[in-house]
């Protein structure tokens, strides 16, 4: 007998934008976001950048889950559902396949949208990092630092839990307490809003710094909103578009994606090639007419 979780219908959602789930690395909530992933019928997705962490990965560590992510993708890439792949700095190689379509799969550096005749640009957010642009070695011992903070905080909080007390996040703490990190992050969202003003944007999404956030932002010639999706390491959020709203969606509210079973124990595990192979027999090569892949929400404009 199917469980509760499943008889329940999916939820429709228009546009799903993610970013930073930093597949490949200890800190990636798979599970999580696996179990979000089936919760809903998204008409258009985005994935924002920093994916899959190729900065970090490794050969040994590579669970069933984050394998199960990837095959969800393309299950929904077979579908004919758009993809629309955006580069992070983590996964900044896949810049070079700029333009690459397969199936409803595209690989793009930034997205201009048009939705209910407002404009919207969506890009990762690395380029206006000062760090990541002056100092790439820097930014990548970060990242490591990053990482293995993330491994201690779990340890931390499994001792935390035993013995009955909340969780805590170390990150967090730090960027809520060192005025440099609460500047930063400041500093980016006016930045990357008085360009999209500049440009005639209403709207514009971003993700890298790991923040959810949805606010309006005056700038000299007009109000942006600035919205951005968070990551899948500590806030577990994503950014939904659905009946003319946008809103910051998070895993720890959402009841129904917490009682999925996702039965990663039946997962085998499978190398890079066996993931390709896998790929192209779900496309079967095929190439969907513009009419499939054309999503009604939105007209795009990429480059």
């Amino acid at each position: 007998m199917l469980s509760p979780a499943t008889q329940m219908a999916k939820r429709e959602v228009d546009i799903v934008i993610l970013s930073d789930v930093h597949l490949g690395t200890y800190g990636c909530h798979a599970t999580e976001l696996l179990q979000y992933l089936k919760s809903i019928k998204p008409r258009t997705v985005i994935l924002n950048g920093d994916i899959i962490d190729i900065w970090q990965f490794s050969k040994r560590y590579w669970p069933a889950t984050h394998m199960m992510v990837v095959k969800h993708l393309i299950g929904l890439i077979a579908k004919e559902v758009p993809v629309y792949y955006i580069p992070g700095n983590h996964d900044e190689m896949l810049r070079r396949f700029k333009g690459f379509n397969l199936g409803s799969l595209k690989i793009v550096n930034k997205l201009s949208l048009k939705i209910d005749d407002k404009k919207v640009w969506v890009f990762h957010g690395d380029v206006f990092d000062v760090v990541m642009q002056n100092s790439k070695w820097l930014a990548r011992l970060g990242a490591v630092g990053y990482d293995t903070l993330i491994l201690i905080n779990r340890f931390v909080n499994f001792i935390s839990q035993k013995l009955g007390k909340g969780k805590l996040s170390f990150s967090k703490k730090v960027k809520n307490t060192v005025k440099s990190a609460v500047k930063f992050i400041n500093d980016f969202e006016v930045t990357v809003c008085d360009i999209a003003a500049e440009n005639d944007y209403d709207y514009v999404v971003c993700g890298h710094i790991h923040q959810p956030e949805i606010k309006d932002v005056k700038t000299n010639s007009k109000t942006v909103t600035y919205m951005n999706s968070g990551d899948w390491i500590e806030n577990l959020t994503a950014l939904e578009y659905t009946d003319g709203n946008w809103s910051i969606y998070n895993y720890a509210s959402d009841t129904v994606a917490h009682a999925i079973d996702i039965n990663k124990k039946s997962q085998k595990k499978e190398s890079a090639k066996e993931m390709m192979a896998s790929l192209m027999q779900e496309l079967n090569m095929k190439q969907p007419s513009k009419s499939d892949t054309e999503s009604p929400v939105f007209v795009t404009e990429h480059d």
